[in-house]
């Protein structure tokens, strides 16, 4: 494919002065006035930048619909029923430009795979290719959804995780999908909110891990017992299994939790892998909602032993929603950013951005250190999904932030409510028939999402109601793409029960980028684990290959770099999953280049 032809040299911008969310689809009803109009201004004269909401332009009239709970936890039924919405970007048909795939969490629902046009409009294909009738009765509601090429046959499949019963789909070569999930091994039933494809043994085939929160043995919409509710607010462990599904080949997979050691029950909110200490082989950040985070360090893929509080990561317990990686200071060491819960005056957790030290001669195992206060990314409200990208390419990754928990009736709080139960002890804390009825009331609703704008000396600046026009949901989950094809990252939002916004980046300041899509041989064929430093002015940034990352969510698999004003790159390093590393000396700027993996005895190849 001629990726010349579809990413032009010199773009030009066209504004789409109407493209802003209608009334009609938003369940805050509002207008856009001339004041969102100037604020757009001011942000392309200041920031060089601004997000344009496209739902109604670009044909995405998704609305997601919560799950449904037992009427026997009805008190708290909003609480329970507060996740689902997801977002995941893949190219499904190969055809070089970024799909969109929503889930939806009520059974009889729908899921929508949105695909890209090419001219600014996407239409659902879902229903065409069998991969949107997912939720039906007796196999619970969709939570997730993460793509990955687990059979090396170049195109990505996708796996579906739920309250409920996972289910795997092949990719039948971009023209629908077949369920293959009987006899494939997975497991019968987890209450899952997190998944991600990663190779651990580096045997070339990925596999799975999937972070359960409610205990599998719930089907929480037909309960038998009211007691499914953490036994602590610091330190639960009645939480789900977490499973980790060796990939066999020949689309089997195999249960070995217990013979690697990933056998906590810690309310699994997220997951993300990468190689923290450098032995070639990919390790796991588990965010745990009610408890510690855990960092499981690979043992050359033979075992997984969990160092959360030697590295510093797992010592306070907090409410850990989301795990994201990136790589704030172009130092080329890639930190976790980990989303919590903060609300002024009555709990404050803060988020975290966990760098990992850089002498760690005498350290066996990695440690990190917490930068978040320091650079100014620590409160953001309660916060669901985070991803970092570069969006006005600068050449500094930038972070948006998910916010926002249940936005009920104005003026009302469910904190002090709340409060009654945190105190009790885990016979009370368990049972949701002894937590206070909700009865409509906000608890932290209405939340702006956060916009922080990387200023490249290790500090943030908050543009959230400055890049963007003004709204609160309750979002969740976060993906950033480079959905037309421009060398601009778009951002999209998943929203709980509500619409999803999309962002077209509207970037006019006239930096330079250039992307890389890898292409494993050896390694799998997604070339997932992998990781690319640009080096370029003296500068140096890390970004991972992954599938799966934030929270219930999935990027593009393309990595976006940045580069400001500069008009060249000294050279791109990657290094592969197998262990080989590539040099791509003074790589093309404003392009997406396309690497394959070389072989035994081959450099790497540059496929435009």
């Amino acid at each position: 494919m001629n990726w010349q032809k579809k990413i032009p040299k010199v773009l030009t911008v066209i504004i789409f002065a109407g493209l802003l969310i209608g009334t009609a689809l938003s369940s805050r009803r509002r207008s856009f006035s001339s004041d969102e109009a100037n604020k757009r201004n001011v942000a392309l004269k200041e920031y060089g930048f601004f997000l344009e909401p496209i739902n109604n332009t670009a044909g995405i009239n998704f609305r997601h619909l919560c799950p449904q709970i037992d009427p026997k936890v009805k008190n708290i039924e909003a609480q329970i029923a507060s996740m689902g919405a997801s977002v995941s970007i893949v190219d499904f048909d190969k055809d070089g430009w970024p799909d969109i795939y929503f889930t939806n969490s009520r059974e009889g629902t729908e899921n929508v795979l949105y695909r890209n046009l090419h001219n600014g409009k996407f239409e659902d294909v879902a229903p065409a290719l069998g991969i949107a009738d997912v939720n039906q009765k007796g196999t619970g509601v969709s939570m997730g959804a993460v793509w990955a090429d687990y059979d090396n046959d170049g195109y990505r499949d996708l796996f579906l995780y739920k309250w409920g019963k996972p289910e795997l789909f092949h990719n039948e070569k971009g023209t629908g999908f077949k369920n293959v999930t009987q006899g494939s091994g997975l497991p019968d039933w987890v209450n899952a909110n997190s998944a991600i494809w990663f190779d651990f043994n580096n045997d070339g085939l990925l596999d799975l891990f999937i972070g359960g929160y409610y205990d599998e043995k719930f089907n929480l919409s037909k309960l038998s017992t009211t007691k499914i509710m953490p036994e602590s607010f610091r330190y639960a462990n009645n939480g789900g299994r977490n499973f980790l599904m060796e990939n066999l080949g020949n689309g089997k997979f195999k249960d070995v939790t217990v013979e690697y050691g990933l056998t906590s029950t810690k309310w699994t909110l997220a997951a993300a892998a990468t190689d923290f200490n450098g032995d070639g082989f990919p390790d796991l950040f588990i965010a745990n909602d009610y408890n510690v985070n855990e960092l499981y360090i690979n043992e050359k893929g033979k075992k997984f032993s969990e160092i959360g509080r030697q590295s510093g990561i797992g010592n306070i317990p907090k409410s850990g929603m989301s795990v994201s990686f990136g790589d704030i200071n172009n130092k080329g060491i890639i930190g976790v950013y980990n989303t919590t819960i903060t609300e002024e005056g009555i709990l404050i957790q803060d988020n975290n951005y966990w760098e990992p030290q850089s002498n760690q001669n005498q350290n066996p195992y990695p440690r990190f250190v917490n930068l978040a206060q320091l650079s100014g990314i620590n409160n953001a409200g309660w916060s669901y999904g985070a991803q970092f990208g570069d969006l006005n390419n600068d050449g500094f990754m930038d972070l948006y932030v998910a916010n926002g928990f249940i936005s009920g009736k104005k003026g009302t709080s469910y904190w002090y409510d709340y409060s009654k139960v945190t105190g009790g002890n885990s016979t009370i804390i368990e049972d949701a028939l002894n937590w206070p009825d909700m009865n409509g009331k906000s608890q932290s609703g209405y939340e702006q999402n956060k916009i922080w704008l990387n200023r490249g000396d290790g500090s943030f600046e908050d543009v959230s109601n400055k890049v963007c026009p003004y709204v609160t949901h309750d979002s969740r989950a976060v993906a950033m793409a480079d959905l037309f094809n421009t060398g601009k990252l778009d951002v999209i939002v998943a929203n709980q029960n509500d619409i999803p916004l999309v962002y077209k980046n509207e970037l006019q300041n006239g930096n330079h980028w250039v992307e890389f899509e890898l292409e494993g041989s050896e390694s799998n064929a997604d070339a997932i684990g992998a990781k690319v430093e640009l080096e370029w002015d003296g500068k140096k940034q890390a970004q991972i290959v992954t599938a799966g990352m934030g929270f219930s969510s999935q990027n593009q698999h393309r990595l976006h770099f940045g580069i400001g004003k500069d008009s060249k790159i000294e050279k791109a390093v990657i290094y592969w999953p197998t262990g080989k590393k590539s040099i791509i000396s003074n790589p093309e700027i404003d392009k997406l280049i396309t690497i394959k993996e070389p072989g035994r005895a081959q450099t790497a190849i540059r496929l435009n």
